[in-house]
């Protein structure tokens, strides 16, 4: 499995995350009991499933390495398999954070290294 993965998450809740140095999850993440990720040819699929014309989104790139046996590879959307966080992911463990301007379709713009 790859060792980074990625979440998507409004700027708001990020910037409460980076104040608190620990990342707990968004309201989804704690019904569901795990932080919902991302690998990195996921990312485009999940932008446009749950967050399409939604502004004010990043995208933080996480060290899976850093989270020991947090990290759970479960089967999810279309038997595919996705990283979840069962904990929280400590500020220290991510290494990027990537705004996601909205564009005019409702897609939002990211690199050209994701698939």
């Amino acid at each position: 499995m790859d060792s980074l993965a990625y979440k998507i998450e409004t700027r708001s809740a990020w910037a409460k995350a980076q104040s608190a140095g620990v990342y707990t999850g968004s309201a989804l993440d704690v019904a569901d009991g795990f932080i919902h990720l991302s690998a990195r040819n996921q990312v485009r699929a999940t932008l446009t499933m749950w967050f399409k014309d939604q502004l004010d989104l990043i995208l933080a790139t996480i060290d899976l390495t850093q989270l020991g046996d947090t990290v759970v590879w479960e089967a999810s959307r279309g038997g595919a398999l996705f990283p979840h966080i069962y904990g929280s992911i400590p500020i220290s463990a991510v290494h990027e954070v990537i705004d996601l301007p909205l564009l005019a379709d409702g897609s939002h713009d990211l690199p050209v290294s994701f698939p």
